[in-house]
């Protein structure tokens, strides 16, 4: 493998304990490994560095391993994999819908680590090929979502903000409209987490992005909920430009 082939890590913890030997042993699985003590030397470290991959602890004095996450989801699409020391649940959902690609639970199975790295390069890496090679965009109600820009346009031409999550999760349901989508099924769509499912981190998600594209969110005629389904995206969906 060229130095070029080679995944190109970050590893974020403020533990030496935990960042010093799981560096060098994802350094001995093929990798090439950066480390950072903080959110703040992780920041330097991306201005100064090309990174295929951020693993980062959650919990980190000053700013902590979700509002990282959310910020490299607002800038880019760079994959995340978060370790946290809780198991709960609520965690993890939080996790989901800050963008995270995955997680794992400390303490860990350094191998269980790599696999999970490797799962997520090669879902985001096919993901990356088809979104360059596609200039979709997504026309329903009275919204345009362009695809490769992450673009929502309202029929003013005024364009409104859309999460990680929630560009994600709409592009999602714009592909298959009038189909009933599970909970699972947006979730794989989503995240493509191969791991346990949450169907909070879609509800939540479903929530917030409701309250951007519909009139009445307490009375949603854009993104329905079929009972004991999932949802579904009741409109009509023209899209336009090249096949993908």
């Amino acid at each position: 493998m060229t130095d070029m082939e080679t995944p190109r890590l970050l590893v974020i913890d403020d533990e030496p304990s935990i960042r010093e030997p799981l560096g060098e042993y994802l350094e001995s699985q093929g990798f090439w490994v950066a480390t950072a003590a903080s959110a703040s030397e992780a920041r330097s470290v991306l201005r100064a560095q090309s990174v295929d991959l951020v693993i980062s602890d959650i919990m980190m004095p000053g700013e902590d391993g979700l509002s990282l996450t959310r910020h490299l989801r607002e800038s880019g699409d760079m994959p995340v994999i978060l370790l946290t020391a809780r198991a709960e649940d609520t965690e993890r959902i939080i996790g989901l819908e800050m963008g995270a690609d995955d997680y794992v639970v400390k303490p860990f199975n350094p191998r269980e680590l790599v696999a999970r790295i490797r799962t997520v390069l090669r879902r985001t890496q096919q993901s990356g090929r088809t979104m360059s090679s596609s200039g979709v965009s997504y026309a329903f109600d009275r919204w345009l979502l362009r695809e490769v820009e992450r673009v929502l346009v309202d029929e003013n031409g005024t364009e409104v903000a859309l999460s990680s999550g929630e560009f994600h999760l709409l592009n999602a349901l714009v592909r298959y409209p009038r189909q009933v989508m599970s909970r699972e099924r947006l979730l794989d769509l989503v995240r493509g987490r191969e791991a346990e499912i949450f169907d909070r981190a879609i509800d939540n998600l479903v929530s917030r992005l409701r309250k951007k594209i519909e009139i009445d969110p307490a009375q949603p005629q854009i993104v329905k909920t079929v009972w004991g389904g999932g949802y579904t995206l009741a409109c009509e969906v023209k899209r336009m430009g090249p096949a993908t």
